[in-house]
């Protein structure tokens, strides 16, 4: 049985961490922490556990085994570490952290402590996105080229707890960041995993078009990005990430082989539509993907407490989202000085370079020749 403490008790605390771990037989809810104490004393009352003074106090207790850390994008870095440093594991929210060297300092942390580190990256699980990624693995539409992938609803105001309509992730002094981390993070994560390469080059502008804060001025941070991205083995695709989608929120992503599309989440009915070059379609159905107006549930939470209770790596570790955490930190510098920026540490290694190496100018035939067979998981 995992002890979890809950440190920040927001919407996605009470939307998705907290009833899956009630849901999961191997976790217990020792407690939680808020800086809104009536909040947390609220929670605790009514899942009969504790309510934390402090985040210190919380860490301090022999009897937590893990944390989920839900706290403002900035504090991520620093609650990560500090529970690390304790002893306990880590679930943390989405995205990783505010800049490159605290992702990496809360990896180092975590494998100085031996603890695990997990990120919520939660599209990886969605069912349709991991059936999708052994399709492309059996090549159902040949040599991926290119790809779009999308994630825009209306915005943040409709979801967050705060119901000033103007939350945390509109102030730059708590979010640092805008849609590209909120959203587009999920797509750079997700395009990472459908295609088994990394981003190693980005052209990106941000934009804030239309949000407004309290008094009437646009927020600090972006509300729409746009990204051109190339793949260490060539194909290239576009990103885009909006809290400025009104009326319906769109999450799909499309790729191009040279024998056909994959569409996923694109179709009302089915989850992925796969079109051959004839024209002829086949429908795969699985379940549909999340909405903040359809929350179902994630994976996150089984997959993390799957990895303490058997003492395996976490499916998506720290670790494992540093590709796509600079990914979005390039796209951020591409977007600030207008020029696109390679990101040299998601370059293929000298290793991979001989087995991908180019034919006739060309990565993408050998590369995808390779994954079919050494087929994905």
């Amino acid at each position: 049985m995992q002890r979890v403490g809950i440190i920040g008790c927001g919407r996605i605390a009470q939307t998705r961490h907290i009833p899956e771990y009630l849901e999961n037989e191997h976790a217990q809810i020792a407690g939680f922490f808020d800086l809104n104490t009536a909040r947390a004393q609220h929670l605790a009352t009514a899942h009969g556990c504790k309510a934390y003074s402090s985040i210190e106090e919380m860490l301090a207790d022999p009897e937590v085994d893990a944390v989920s850390v839900c706290v403002i994008n900035t504090e991520h870095a620093r609650v990560t570490i500090d529970a690390l440093n304790a002893g306990k594991h880590v679930l943390c929210e989405k995205p990783m952290a505010t800049s490159l060297e605290e992702c990496i300092a809360m990896v180092e942390a975590a494998k100085k402590n031996q603890k695990y580190l997990m990120i919520g990256q939660n599209q990886r699980l969605a069912k349709a996105h991991r059936k999708a990624r052994k399709l492309l693995g059996q090549g159902v539409i040949g040599d991926v080229v290119t790809f779009k992938t999308c994630f825009g609803h209306g915005g943040p105001e409709g979801w967050s707890i705060d119901t000033t309509g103007s939350p945390w992730f509109f102030d730059k002094s708590k979010s640092s960041m805008g849609v590209l981390a909120d959203l587009g993070i999920h797509k750079l994560d997700l395009i990472q995993f459908l295609l088994h390469r990394k981003v190693v080059e980005t052209t990106c502008k941000l934009a804030t078009l239309d949000k407004m804060d309290a008094d009437g001025n646009l927020i600090s941070v972006d509300d729409n990005a746009f990204c051109i991205l190339k793949m260490d083995n060539g194909i290239i695709g576009t990103l885009t990430a909006s809290w400025t989608y009104y009326g319906e929120e769109q999450n799909s992503t499309t790729l191009y082989g040279t024998e056909g599309i994959m569409k996923i989440y694109d179709h009302p009915d089915f989850a992925i539509t796969v079109i051959d070059r004839d024209g002829d379609r086949a429908y795969y159905d699985t379940e549909k993907i999340q909405t903040n107006d359809n929350q179902t549930k994630s994976g996150i939470i089984d997959a993390f407490i799957d990895a303490l209770e058997n003492d395996h790596k976490p499916v998506i570790s720290g670790e494992d989202v540093l590709a796509a955490m600079r990914a979005v930190f390039a796209s951020i510098r591409s977007s600030q000085e207008d020029r696109t920026i390679r990101i040299p540490e998601n370059e293929l290694s000298p290793e991979e370079k001989e087995i991908y190496g180019k034919i006739h100018g060309n990565v993408i035939t050998r590369a995808n020749q390779h994954m079919r067979e050494n087929p994905w998981d």
